[in-house]
This record gives C-alpha cells, sequence and structure tokens, in this order.
C-alpha cells in the first residue's frame, strides 16, 4: 500500500531532524559556524613591495598598534600608577594663544583628528577658496585674498601638529604677500598683523564650535596623537622627561610648568640650562591624590625643599628634563623623583 504522507510532512521531519544536530548548523564545520576565532590561524603576510617610483601611501596600516611611551616600573611591590593629567594646567580651555618671541600658535585641546575638520568647517563658513590640502602633512592652504585696506593680495597657510601633552594639537598660521617669489613659502610671515587676525579668528571659531568637532580619520592616522613628552630611564636608573620641543620653547614651557606644579623658582640660569626651584607642596585634596602613596601628612613631606631642575638639549627638536635635591638628600627616593617628574610633565605645554 503507498503511503500517503503529504510531501510537507516529510520536510517538516527532515528539519527537526536536521535541527537536532546542532553540530550541523552550529558547530566547528556547521552551515553557521562561529568565524570570530579565526585571526588565530590567520597567516602573517610579508609587506607588499612597492616598485620604485611609485607611491606606498595607500599601504599604510589601517590600525597601527601605538608605541608604548612610558615603562617604567619601580622595584618592589607593584602598585597600579596614577595617571598624568592631559593638560594639567589648562584643562578648562578649550583654545589658548601661545607667544615665544615672533613665534605665535594655537594650543587646542582636542587631538589632530578633531582639529582638522574643525579648520576645514572656518574655511568653508568664512567663504575662503582652498587651494591645497595635505591631511597626511596637517597642511592647507587658500587662495588669493584682496583683503580690506591691504594694498595686495595674501594667502594663508594652516600646518596642524600633535600637541606637547596627549590629545592635543597645535595650530600654526602662515601668512604670504602677493609679491616677490609667490612660489615659496616664506620661514616668517610677510605681515604678522594679518597672521595675528587670522589665528584669533580661526581659534575662536574653534572655541565655539569644540562640542560638535567631527574626526577626520586620514588626518586622526597621519597625525599622531600620542604627544611629545614622556618619561625615560636612563642607563644609571635615573629618570628624566624627554620633550619633543627646541630648546627656547623647551626652557620656556618648563618654567611654566614648574610654576603650574606649585613649584617657586628661585633662580635661573638660561645658559647653563638650570633652574633652582622650591617646592610648595600641594594645594587641594584633589592634588593630594597623586601622591597618596607618600602618607596622608597634613603637610607633603617634599614641601619646603629646594630642587635643580635641568634642561638639555638632546637633538635640534629634543631637549631632556631632570630632576635632583639642590642638597644632597639620602632619603629622595626614585619614587619621589618619578612623583615630582610626572607632576611637571603634566603641567608642560
Amino acid at each position: 500500500m503507498r503511503s500517503t504522507m503529504p510531501i510537507r510532512w516529510l520536510v517538516a521531519i527532515g528539519l527537526v531532524s536536521s535541527l537536532s544536530g546542532c553540530g550541523y548548523l552550529f558547530g566547528d564545520d556547521g552551515v553557521f559556524r562561529d568565524p570570530s576565532q579565526d585571526y588565530k590561524n590567520s597567516p602573517e603576510l610579508e609587506v607588499i613591495e612597492v616598485p620604485a617610483g611609485k607611491s606606498s601611501e595607500a599601504l599604510q596600516e589601517i590600525y597601527p598598534i601605538p608605541n608604548i611611551e612610558e615603562s617604567l616600573v619601580l622595584e618592589g611591590e607593584f602598585e597600579v600608577p596614577r595617571p598624568t593629567p592631559l593638560v594639567a594646567g589648562a584643562a578648562d580651555e578649550v583654545v589658548r594663544i601661545q607667544k615665544l618671541g615672533d613665534e605665535t600658535w594655537a594650543l587646542v585641546a582636542m587631538a589632530p583628528g578633531q582639529l582638522w575638520p574643525q579648520v576645514r568647517s572656518f574655511l568653508s563658513a568664512a567663504t575662503l577658496e582652498v587651494a591645497r590640502v595635505d591631511a597626511r602633512a596637517g597642511i592647507m592652504e587658500t587662495g588669493w585674498l584682496e583683503l580690506d585696506g591691504a594694498s595686495m593680495g595674501s594667502r594663508f597657510r594652516y600646518r596642524i601638529e600633535r600637541g606637547v601633552q596627549r590629545g592635543t594639537s597645535e595650530l600654526h598660521v602662515l601668512q604670504m604677500n602677493q609679491a616677490g617669489d609667490v612660489e615659496n613659502w616664506p620661514a616668517r610671515s610677510d605681515n604678522f598683523d594679518q597672521e595675528s587676525e587670522m589665528l584669533r579668528a580661526v581659534a575662536q571659531y574653534i572655541a565655539n564650535s569644540a562640542d560638535t568637532a567631527p574626526v577626520s580619520m586620514i588626518a586622526d592616522q597621519a597625525i599622531s596623537a600620542s604627544g611629545r613628552i614622556s618619561l625615560q630611564e636612563a642607563p644609571d636608573g635615573r629618570t628624566y622627561i624627554q620633550l619633543g620641543l627646541p630648546y627656547n620653547r623647551g626652557w620656556a614651557s618648563l618654567a611654566r610648568g614648574l610654576e603650574d606644579s606649585n613649584f617657586e623658582i628661585v633662580d635661573r640660569d638660561r645658559s647653563a640650562g638650570e633652574y633652582y626651584a622650591r617646592f610648595l607642596g600641594l594645594e587641594s585634596e584633589e592634588d593630594d591624590g597623586w601622591f597618596s602613596w607618600w602618607g596622608g601628612d597634613d603637610e607633603h613631606p617634599l614641601a619646603g625643599k629646594e630642587f635643580l631642575v635641568t634642561i638639555k638639549t638632546a637633538s635640534e627638536d629634543s631637549v631632556v628634563i631632570g630632576l635632583s635635591p639642590r642638597e644632597p638628600d639620602p632619603e629622595f627616593d626614585k619614587r619621589q623623583e618619578q612623583g615630582l617628574l610626572s607632576l611637571i610633565k603634566g603641567n608642560i605645554n
């Protein structure tokens, strides 16, 4: 006798049977296998060799692994290190105009990848023609502009660099007159008044729109946000600050960093690269948290002590900063040295 069971029942029975064996669908050999661990078995491929004369920019790492800036480990029992502030002396300021000699720039409390679209947005809002853009170099250039009261045309270059502290940026503006060699940008602006006015205008725009800042992935990858300052350890065990600034800027930045770190500068010798400074202690309970591992005394154990803070040239664009008691102090240990240097490091910009 032939079976009269409908075909749909046969299909249903077959489906139930297949579902009863979960390995068929979801196991390592199943239809819907989990690929989340496949990366563990992925082979490491050799870097693609680009023929001579061809650009390799498109082959850069999309998600590069950042270098470890600080790997200082104190001897003895491990303690979780306390964080260093991004910009301890100006945490409430999004943009601040800095000046040293004839050089002026804007210090911005946002990463280069955030600052880049802000500058682009400023140029668009001001209806300034953009003649050249290089996100990897952090440069934007305008076309020639006719400014009120100016006898000749001008153009501007905006250059974005990573700041001293992590997650900060520096914005430099360069102005050029439409006279002489118009093919090459000058080392200094032809008109400092126009440079200053333009820098103030873009700085104000950034400050007003900081809360809505988007991110440029190209600029974020090309211009590191890691900062230019770190704690390092010398072969002899001494700790020092590595600062990626030329000596002139480093000397001035260190002076402000000391003052913002509750040091009183007693004397200084620029030619020798020396500051004599007295540590005044910590002013608030919030600051006390930085050095709580030194004890809970009412007065900081190093308050009132004088220190010699040195700054030496390491290269054309780099200096090193060290610290030691002005008078020999056998009780001044490595932990205290790193604590004071970390405090100073967080206030240098």
